[in-house]
C-alpha cells in the first residue's frame, strides 16, 4: 500500500477540506482528490462523505485513522534518526499572529528561516484579529488569550511590554507631561472598542485623564503611524515603537503594561515534522528577542 496515499488521507481527515489539506501538503487540491480516490479503490471502501461543507469520515475512515497515525509516528521516528532530517521538508505551514508582532518581528525572522528551508513555504497571517484554529485558518497561532479548552498544544511564548508614546513634534507643541494627572490635557489614539479582538488591549481605562480619544483604529500599526504624525498619545508595544525614531516614550516609570503571547496548534499536527520545526523556530526566536520584547526602563 502506498504510504503517500495514506498521508494524504490523514491530512484530509484532519483538515476536512481539500484546499486546506492541499496547502498543508504543498500540492494542488486535485492531487489530494486523486490520491483519496486511489486509496478508496485499493481498499474497496468509501473513506469520506463529500458534502458542501467539506469532507467527513465514514465509519471505515474513522477506524483507519488510528492505524495511519501509528504509521505517521513511526515515520517521524525514522526522520529523527537521520542527520539534519528537516533539510528536505516541503509543504506549507500557515502562522496566524497578531499584526504588530507578525509584521515587526516575525516577518524578518521568517525570511532567514525560508532561506534555510527553501522547499518549506510559510503563510504569515499578521492580522488585527484572532484566528480560529478550529476552522483551519492557521496551523500555528500566536494570540494574546490562552484558550480555556480545545484540542490544542499550548505554550507560553513570551511576555512583552507596552508603554505610552508620543510623537516628537506633538510633545514640542503641547503641555509638558510629568505625571498621570497631566494626561487630561492631551488626546489619545486607541482601538475601536467594539471591534477590539482581545480585552487584553483595552488600556486606556487604566489611565487617568485618557478619555479624549481623537482617533481609533483596529490596526496597531495604523495607531503608531497616527501617533508619529501628531494625532495624540497611545499605548504601543515597545518592540515596535522603540525602533521608531519619530516616537518618544512618555512616563516610562509610571505607565508600563505587560502582556503575554500564547502559541498553540491543533494537537493532531504535533507529529507533522514541518509544523514541529516551525513551532520550535518560533520559540527560539521569541527567546532570542527578549531584550526587545521586554526592555528595562
Amino acid at each position: 500500500m502506498d504510504w503517500n496515499n495514506l498521508r494524504y488521507f490523514l491530512e484530509l481527515s484532519r483538515a476536512g477540506r481539500l484546499t486546506t489539506a492541499a496547502r498543508r501538503l504543498g500540492v494542488d487540491h486535485t492531487t489530494v482528490s486523486r490520491r483519496i480516490q486511489m486509496l478508496e479503490k485499493n481498499l474497496g471502501v468509501q473513506l469520506f462523505l463529500r458534502e458542501n461543507s467539506g469532507y467527513t469520515l465514514t465509519e471505515a475512515g474513522r477506524s483507519l485513522v488510528p492505524q495511519v497515525e501509528l504509521m505517521e509516528s513511526a515515520s517521524v521516528g525514522i526522520e529523527q534518526t537521520l542527520p539534519d532530517p528537516f533539510d528536505k521538508l516541503s509543504g506549507h505551514v500557515r502562522i496566524g499572529v497578531t499584526e504588530g508582532y507578525g509584521t515587526t518581528l516575525l516577518a524578518p525572522q521568517l525570511t532567514e528561516f525560508c532561506r534555510r528551508y527553501p522547499n518549506l513555504h510559510i503563510d504569515l497571517l499578521a492580522l488585527p484579529r484572532a484566528l480560529r484554529l478550529s476552522r483551519h485558518e492557521a496551523d500555528i497561532a500566536i494570540t494574546l488569550e490562552r484558550p480555556e479548552r480545545g484540542p490544542y498544544i499550548i505554550t507560553k511564548l513570551t511576555d512583552y511590554v507596552l508603554q505610552l508614546y508620543a510623537g516628537r513634534e506633538y510633545l514640542s507643541q503641547h503641555p509638558e507631561i510629568r505625571s498621570r494627572a497631566d494626561l487630561k490635557e492631551h488626546r489619545f489614539v486607541s482601538y475601536v472598542d467594539d471591534l477590539v479582538y482581545s480585552k487584553e488591549l483595552l488600556f486606556l481605562d487604566e489611565l487617568a485623564g485618557s478619555e479624549d480619544v481623537s482617533l481609533r483604529s483596529t490596526s496597531i500599526l495604523a495607531q503608531q503611524e497616527a501617533v508619529a504624525a501628531g494625532a495624540g498619545l497611545a499605548i504601543l508595544p515597545a518592540f515596535a515603537a522603540d525602533r521608531d525614531p519619530r516616537l518618544v516614550p512618555v512616563l516610562q516609570d509610571q505607565v508600563r503594561f505587560v502582556r503575554t503571547f500564547w502559541m498553540l496548534m491543533p494537537i493532531e499536527l504535533k507529529n507533522i515534522a514541518r509544523v514541529r520545526l516551525t513551532w520550535d523556530f518560533l520559540r527560539t526566536m521569541a527567546k532570542n528577542s527578549q531584550a526587545r520584547l521586554s526592555p528595562q526602563t
